[in-house]
Parts: C-alpha cells; sequence; structure tokens
C-alpha cells in the first residue's frame, strides 16, 4: 500500500489551495470511485482531500424556479428530493438505475460526475491503457470492447462514460459550478466530459485544483415530461449497454422541444444534438422519431464486437419518445 496525507479542509477555499498546491492531490467525496481505483492501482494520490464534510450538501429553488444541487447530495437523497421527482423525473430514474442502494447512500453528486471508465484495460494496472498511461495503446480496439463505445471514439481510446446521472443532466440542461484558484466559473454539462481525441487521460475540462460545489438545474419546461431508460446486461447493479435521456414538448401533434441524450455510447454523456434538429418542429409520430434518432446515430462507428449497440440505442430513443408523447396526450 502506498501511503498518502489525508486533510479534513474546513472550507471550500481551503481545499482549493490544498489540492492546486499538490499536484498528487484527490478530493474525496464518498470514494465509491476513488477507493475501489487506489485498490485496484489505477489511483495512487499523495494527499486526499476530504470535502464530503463541507456545506455543499443541500438542494435549494433558484430565484428563477429551477434547482441548485450541493456537490456531496447523496445520490439517493437526490433521487428523493420531491423538487426533482415532481419536475425532473429522468433525473431521478437515472439515480435509481445506477449501483446499489448502499453506493446512492454513499456516493455524492459531484462524484458520480467525475467517476471514470469502467473499461476493464483502464482498470487492470498489468494492461497497456492510454487513458491510465498515455501512448501505451489501447488494447481494446482489438480486444475485448463489447461494452465500449460507438460514437466519439479515437484510435486512442474506446471507453465510455459510466454516469447514469450524467446522461440525465445533459439533457436537462444543466450547469456544473467550478469553484478554483482563479475564481468560480460554470461549464454546461455537455461540456463538461471531454471525448477522448489524442489525450483520453482527460476526462473533463475540470483545471487543476478545480472543486465541484454544485450543479445547477434550470426551471423544467412548461409541459415537457422527462424520462430516462437503460438497457444493461442484468436488472440491477451494471452499467448501461445504452441509455436514453429525453425531454419532449409537443403541441397539436408537432414537437415544440426535443432534448435527447445517450448513456453507454461515448466518452461523454452524448447529447444529440443531430436528432433534436430534425424533431424540432416536425410532427409527434414513431415513424417521425426513428428517422431523426438515425439521423443521429448515422455518425457511430461501432468495432467488431458492439454494432448491437446502435440498434440498442434506435429503439430505447424511439420507445422513449413514443412514451412521452403518449404520456403528453394523456395529460
Amino acid at each position: 500500500m502506498k501511503p498518502f496525507a489525508y486533510l479534513r479542509p474546513g472550507s471550500v477555499a481551503e481545499a482549493v489551495r490544498a489540492c492546486a498546491a499538490d499536484p498528487a492531490a484527490r478530493f474525496l467525496g464518498g470514494g465509491t470511485n476513488l477507493v475501489d481505483l487506489m485498490k485496484l492501482g489505477v489511483e495512487s494520490p499523495g494527499l486526499l482531500i476530504d470535502v464530503s464534510r463541507l456545506p455543499l450538501d443541500q438542494v435549494t429553488r433558484t430565484e428563477d424556479g429551477g434547482l441548485r444541487i450541493g456537490a456531496t447530495v447523496r445520490n439517493s437523497d437526490l433521487a428523493a428530493h420531491p423538487g426533482v421527482r415532481g419536475d425532473y423525473p429522468a433525473l431521478t430514474q437515472a439515480l435509481l438505475s445506477g449501483a446499489s442502494g448502499q453506493l446512492r447512500n454513499t456516493a455524492t453528486t459531484g462524484g458520480n460526475l467525475l467517476q471514470r471508465t469502467r473499461c476493464p484495460y483502464f482498470q487492470d494496472v498489468s494492461k497497456p491503457c492510454n487513458k491510465r498511461a498515455p501512448g501505451s495503446g489501447c488494447p481494446a480496439r482489438e480486444g475485448a470492447h463489447r461494452d465500449l463505445a460507438v460514437l466519439g471514439h479515437s484510435q486512442d481510446c474506446v471507453a465510455t462514460h459510466p454516469s447514469d446521472m450524467a446522461v440525465a443532466l445533459a439533457a436537462l440542461d444543466a450547469t456544473v459550478v467550478l469553484h478554483g484558484p482563479e475564481g468560480e466559473r460554470t461549464v454546461p454539462v455537455t461540456g463538461f466530459h471531454r471525448l477522448p481525441g489524442d489525450n483520453p487521460d482527460q476526462d473533463t475540462v475540470i483545471r487543476p485544483g478545480e472543486l465541484i460545489t454544485e450543479v445547477v438545474l434550470p426551471p423544467p419546461a412548461a409541459g415537457g415530461p422527462s424520462l430516462y431508460r437503460k438497457a444493461r446486461d442484468r436488472a440491477s447493479y451494471a452499467f448501461a449497454l445504452a441509455s436514453v435521456a429525453a425531454v419532449l414538448r409537443v403541441r397539436e401533434g408537432r414537437v415544440e422541444h426535443a432534448a435527447l441524450a445517450f448513456g453507454g455510447l461515448a466518452h461523454r454523456p452524448w447529447r444529440a444534438r443531430a436528432a433534436e434538429d430534425v424533431l424540432r418542429g416536425g410532427p409527434a409520430t414513431e415513424e417521425a422519431f426513428a428517422q431523426a434518432v438515425d439521423a443521429e446515430l448515422a455518425a457511430a462507428r461501432p468495432l467488431r464486437d458492439n454494432g448491437f449497440k446502435v440498434d440498442l440505442a434506435r429503439r430505447l430513443a424511439s420507445g422513449a419518445l413514443a412514451e412521452l408523447t403518449s404520456q403528453a396526450a394523456a395529460v
């Protein structure tokens, strides 16, 4: 075991200063991912900065009717929050589809966004991996890649991002608030995670020393219900083969607003902008939904063993949009 130091800061400013001063430091929230990676030898921080006791554990309303979610709010508490269940059902559904009850009781909002891929080559330090050791190679491309990316991957990495919550947040147009050595800034969830390119070791756009302090949801789209659907190898405690978060507002049989995001297909939650463009203003029919989803998935580049994900995502998304249309018609 590699020895490490431990710090429990009394403020966000103290936490940020300590992390900025030590490149080997890592923030510790619930530890459900970081501690596992430490046990595997993938992560070996010299300093753990425990931010779990900072006053970042509240969910409050914004002035315009949205929600402000503290970074240390536990996943189970967020899923059960009346404001989330009532106004953002896709987020509750996504949270409850992830991990187990015990892990949801421990995992935090900020940590969920920062969790790392479950690619088996990344988690096995005896294997090369460009994400873990840049320049060492990506054996997944020719090896075991059934669960890995079909969109946005590169020659250097075909990993997928594992979060369910982040997919729902992407469809709901959430923003991430970061506090760092240079002050506070906000980043849209859709721009927070990176595609691999030739730097797959960089998961996000977060800067050295920056701490996620909250996630902000805009006011819910009036008359625009949302949902999250996930396909996986078993009914619980499994990562998505493909998932979809959708928001749809229909008026007089035509799509007035649509937001769609895929999980399990790419290095980040994949906001389906091409599909949304096709949907907007068009008829709310199953045929139109299928055409829109096909327009998005035309960019897919499946590998030898994961082409099934494209059809799986197509069925999930088309079905989700049809279900939302039915919900709207029943109101």
